[in-house]
């Protein structure tokens, strides 16, 4: 069975089921702006979310899918045991996270994962040094600062230009603002992240093709890594019902515990993150939805005065950051010795 291609395509929908966490985990990330300024109620904020992380599918480029299937480790390495104990790293990862409502990167979970398991199988040489992995973890650090740095800019320049408006006029319009803004930053999560789990699929099925030669169904007999329409439709469906399923969790550190929001520092916050997510999209950097949405919210306090964001709070999400590759890489390594032996 482990030989056959039924063992891959069950893999395949491992894969999907990450993303499903993905959004569940990161729901928060689209979500907590907008529900925290009661813009929107928490159940119509999900689907507002879902709608857009699926229409994502039909804007970006998968420059970023590529990157996760041929930028991070030898292709060469790839089986279905190294995806499969990726997978398991990611997932555990993210999973012990939402439990402690801590607001890791489901991204860089996926990225260890794949680092660990490939390790495990053939060594430090698995890994495509530098490739992608510079960007990739230069933007841990880089992705929350030009948030914050972002969020600080433009949340200045509003209130320059509307100083001598009625604050209740400007949070009646920055009310209906919102609703655009937070539309931009789910299609800019959904466009970086469920481009990590094409990238997987397609870097599977490309190694296992050996189990696919008298498989009946066409669309799975991929010999490029060119990712084919049905990979795009299907991750962008499993991460919008992930995020439709919710992850209440966190949604209270993000919207309420790290500083306190109104809809126009709400505004400020998604669109700083959203301009951040699509220049890194269309690069093929695949950053975090959870660093840039936490540096822009941080960074919107921080313009009003550093006392409004609580910075202990933010200590202990840069610590998740900083643990969360070499955290699911251990456990993604550990699943893989584990599988490999079964085998």
């Amino acid at each position: 069975m482990a030989d056959s291609a039924w063992f891959v395509l069950a893999i395949v929908l491992v894969a999907l089921a990450f993303d499903f966490v993905n959004g569940f985990h990161d729901a928060a990330n689209s979500i907590a702006t907008v529900v925290s300024t009661r813009v929107l109620s928490p159940s119509f904020a999900v689907v507002w979310a879902a709608f857009f992380n699926f229409v994502a599918a039909f804007i970006f480029t998968t420059a970023v899918a590529k990157t996760i299937a041929k930028g991070i480790v030898d292709p060469a390495v790839v089986d279905s045991s190294v995806i499969l104990a990726t997978l398991i790293g990611a997932i555990a990862w993210d999973l012990i996270t939402w439990y402690g409502g801590i607001p890791s990167s489901s991204s860089h979970a996926l990225v260890g994962g794949l680092g660990g398991a490939a390790i495990a199988k053939a060594g430090i040489a698995a890994l495509v040094w530098p490739g992608k992995w510079v960007g990739t973890i230069a933007f841990i650090f880089l992705a929350p600062v030009l948030g914050l740095v972002f969020a600080v800019t433009l949340t200045v320049a509003l209130s320059w230009l509307l100083r001598r408006a009625l604050p209740r006029r400007v949070d009646r319009a920055f009310r209906v603002l919102q609703l655009g803004s937070a539309a931009a930053f789910s299609l800019g999560h959904g466009g970086n992240d469920a481009q990590k789990t094409m990238g997987v699929i397609v870097g599977l099925l490309v190694a296992e093709q050996d189990k696919f030669v008298n498989f009946p169904v066409q669309a799975f007999h991929l010999t490029t890594h060119d990712i084919p329409l049905w990979v795009i439709l299907a991750a962008h469906a499993s991460i919008g019902l992930g995020t439709a399923a919710g992850g209440w969790r966190i949604v209270r550190t993000m919207g309420q515990r790290l500083t306190k929001l109104k809809p126009f520092g709400g505004f400020c916050a998604e669109t700083s993150g959203a301009a951040l997510l699509f220049i890194c999209t269309y690069a093929g950097i695949p950053a975090s939805t959870t660093h840039t949405i936490t540096g822009a919210i941080a960074g919107v306090g921080a313009a009003q005065r550093l006392s409004a964001v609580r910075w202990g709070v933010a200590g202990r999400i840069v610590w998740a950051w900083i643990l969360t590759i070499p955290a699911s890489a251990f456990v993604a390594a550990l699943s893989y010795l584990v599988l490999h032996a079964l085998r």
